[in-house]
């Protein structure tokens, strides 16, 4: 089992000892989207990955606290945090919180950026 698969596994059982947080990364992370003709990304046409989505839902009823985090509209100062927070339920996405604009300390921070995404959910999606 190498690196990433023991993290996996000992997060996803870690309820046995002491609940987590989880702060994931929403865009290239549990959806896809792409850019619009303006060059502007298309938030809310975004696909959400459902095989992702149930990895997260699983934590969230196994008692770990789910942050999702974006940093959609911060570089034109939109506030997207309403559009965004229906768009996640309407994909029956369970999380506790809803951030924006800035990164919060986590125990685990699953993110295209940090533990690849992809290693994380252990899967080879294209997002």
């Amino acid at each position: 089992m190498n690196t990433v698969e023991n993290l996996q596994s000992q997060s996803l059982r870690s309820h046995e000892k002491k609940n987590k947080v989880y702060c994931f990364d929403l865009d290239h992370t549990l959806c896809h989207l792409e850019r619009g003709e303006d060059g502007r990304w298309k938030y809310f046409e975004a696909i959400p990955c459902q095989s992702r989505i149930d990895v997260v839902n699983k934590l969230w009823e196994e008692g770990h606290t789910i942050i999702i985090e974006t940093a959609r509209g911060c570089r034109r100062k939109i506030n997207h945090y309403e559009e965004t927070f229906n768009q996640l339920r309407s994909w029956g996405l369970k999380f506790h919180m809803l951030r924006t604009g800035i990164k919060f300390g986590a125990d685990y921070y699953i993110d295209d950026k940090a533990i690849n995404s992809n290693d994380f959910f252990n899967d080879d999606l294209k997002l």
